[in-house]
């Protein structure tokens, strides 16, 4: 197994694009794209849900009987192959209501609390086994927190590339 800097990579992450968020107001938060694609409130309360996965993680698990980190590859060249466009599940698509700005922010920085919290307190080899996404199978608490990380690094290309966007239009 490879050696991971997890939580250096979960924090650095997760602090850009949250320092993003902050720096916004609430209107440029809810503005949508000229293209029709998410607004910045929208790409944060997108990963606000997909960090939803952290109750996976502290669920149910067990030992794994394969490299725990096998599956970290295939996770990176999904998503950081920005050539691809991706169809997001339906239950982590953002909301269509208007976002409140310190709520989102304070949904997202606690997600983040407790994904450190994992990363700190909990075996990452083993396999969580409360929920599996159907293309990949079970995943180890140490797939779960890089498909965090490079899911929330595609996420921030997209909104860096947005809030460019919305900025350039006005």
């Amino acid at each position: 197994m490879m050696e991971y800097k997890t939580a250096e990579a979960f924090e650095e992450v997760s602090d850009a694009f949250v320092d993003i968020i902050k720096n916004l107001d609430e209107e440029v938060l809810n503005t949508k794209p000229a293209d029709g694609g998410w607004s910045p409130g929208q790409i944060g309360d997108h990963i606000r849900k997909s960090y939803a996965s952290v109750d996976t993680m502290n669920g149910n698990s067990r030992e794994t009987e394969r490299e725990p980190d096998a599956r970290i590859p295939e996770i990176k060249s999904t998503f950081l192959n920005f050539d691809i466009k991706m169809e997001s599940p339906e239950g982590v698509l953002p909301t269509e209501k208007r976002i409140d700005k310190e709520k989102l922010l304070g949904a997202l920085e606690l997600r983040i609390r407790q994904s450190i919290d994992v990363i700190d307190n909990h075996d990452l080899t083993h396999t969580c086994t409360d929920y599996e996404i159907p293309e990949y199978g079970a995943f180890t608490r140490l797939e779960w927190l890089w498909f965090n990380i490079y899911h929330t690094q595609r996420h921030l290309k997209q909104l860096q590339d947005t809030v460019k966007a919305l900025r350039k239009a006005d």
